[in-house]
């Protein structure tokens, strides 16, 4: 068990998420495609609004690693080829596109949760990452982004007063 708290303690982020991060959490989920749904009976033309919608930008995980600073991204259902990673200055940019297979269903829809189309996600990154050694690797639809520290950063424990 000891071996799995030291593992974990790696990976822990350097800063708490504010309230401001859950905010922009709960904005990108409350805008997904759907979400005119409902009015589609009472106004249709407003349902060509939504087409036009980018995906639901991938959810990401950020560690601060001692050597690197790795960034994960959640793509299912995504191709190698349809991605992208962009670096400029202190931004890291996502983006791609979930292709939908035409296939005709029989019958009519009842629920629609299978988004496609394009999504794009910019984060600022720290500064002290060398950017001529990036590396990214995709397997299973998850997307890893290696950014090598140009210096190795050492935790320190700071006390209180």
């Amino acid at each position: 068990m000891k071996g799995k708290t030291r593992e974990l303690a790696e990976v822990t982020p350097r800063r708490e998420l504010s309230v401001l991060d859950d905010m922009d959490r709960m904005f990108e989920n409350l805008l997904t495609r759907g979400w005119m749904r409902p009015f589609r009976e009472m106004w249709p033309d407003w349902a060509r609004l939504e087409e036009g919608m980018e995906l639901h930008a991938p959810r990401l995980d950020v560690i601060d690693r001692d050597d690197e600073v790795l960034v994960r991204a959640e793509l299912p259902g995504v191709k190698r080829e349809d991605l992208a990673v962009e670096m400029t200055g202190g931004l890291l940019t996502i983006r791609g596109e979930k292709r939908h297979e035409e296939k005709v269903e029989k019958g009519e829809a009842v629920r629609t949760e299978i988004a496609y189309g394009a999504f794009k996600r910019t984060i600022a990154l720290p500064t002290g990452l060398d950017q001529e050694q990036v590396k990214a690797e995709f397997h299973d639809g998850i997307l890893e982004v290696h950014l090598p520290k140009l210096e190795k950063t050492e935790r320190r424990q700071i006390e209180i007063s």
